[in-house]
């Protein structure tokens, strides 16, 4: 009979052989266009969904119940949490910008097109801005969802709880969140998928920032036995950043260097936030090992 650990192993290199032979075939598409937003977004949107087809098909190739992702909804609070963490760092992460200089609250060209897409042209800049934000939170949200839970069911759904079986909570994380950030290197370098800093700087920062909040994503999907913390994470963590903060900035100068994935103040208030929950690692021990049992059962994960 075969060990655990081997059986674990070979799940998770099917698994990322799969990914990343699907994965490929978006490469190309984007990398061909170079343009992430192509084919009017589904390219991107194909990426995406990549690591969770991979994690059906590992599934059945194993003969493992897809039901074994961790689908339950479970605590509320986890989820919550999951969605204000990342609006929390990254609003820290702006503040910083805005109050060292290195960005000005707020663009005005963008506040103007966002009130003209809206209708909201006779309305006052501070107000345009609140709307415009809770429109984003709400209803942004759902859309994010969308594309953040196809990596999600691949990420934490099945790699974290399958690596978690005979590593530690920092090992997974490290682990997966270098995975993680390769997984994102060809349309870093070979795309638009930057915000225009030389290649090497932009790989740098987006490295340190993924593999600093795997540790916070790691750490909820253990904690909550769902992956919907972690899906949620990651709509919220692009929504804000992407969707919000960002385009408000006004370029200073050298902004390019400071905001954003690839700029360099994200990356440092991330890390913090990685050691915290990494000083918290010691309440995963129950939770990982329910979560564990329940994989090698065949059923959902609770917690």
């Amino acid at each position: 009979m075969e060990q655990p650990a081997n059986q674990s192993r070979k799940a998770i290199a099917y698994f990322l052989l799969i990914n990343f032979a699907i994965s490929a075939i978006y490469y190309f598409l984007v990398i061909h266009t170079g343009k992430l937003g192509s084919g009017f977004g589904m390219y991107v949107t194909g990426l995406m969904w990549t690591p969770a087809i991979s994690a059906f098909i590992t599934c059945l190739i194993l003969k493992r119940k897809i039901s074994s992702l961790a689908w339950g909804w479970n605590k509320s609070r986890y989820q919550l949490w999951a969605y204000l963490v990342p609006l929390i760092y990254s609003a820290v992460a702006y503040l910083v910008v805005w109050i060292a200089g290195w960005g000005r609250f707020y663009n005005t060209a963008a506040v103007t097109q966002i009130a003209k897409a809206f209708g909201w042209d006779h309305l006052p800049n501070g107000l345009v801005i609140l709307l415009y934000f809770i429109f984003t939170a709400i209803i942004g949200m759902v859309a994010s969802l969308s594309t953040g839970l196809g990596e999600e069911i691949g990420w934490r759904g099945f790699l974290v709880p399958e690596l978690y079986k005979t590593a530690s909570y920092t090992k997974t994380s490290l682990i997966v969140g270098f995975i993680w950030a390769f997984w994102h290197f060809p349309i870093l370098i070979y795309a638009d998928y930057n915000s225009g800093t030389p290649a090497w700087f932009g790989l740098t920062c987006f490295t340190v920032m993924v593999v600093s909040i795997s540790f916070v994503f790691t750490w909820f999907r253990l904690k909550s036995g769902s992956l919907w913390t972690a899906a949620i994470l990651h709509a919220s963590h692009n929504l804000f950043i992407q969707n919000f903060f960002t385009p408000l900035t006004k370029d200073t100068g050298h902004t390019k260097y400071f905001i954003d994935e690839f700029g360099a103040v994200l990356p440092v208030i991330c890390l913090i936030t990685a050691i915290y929950f990494w000083t918290r690692r010691g309440e995963l021990k129950q939770s990982a090992d329910s979560d564990v049992t329940a994989l090698a059962e065949g059923a959902p994960a609770i917690a």
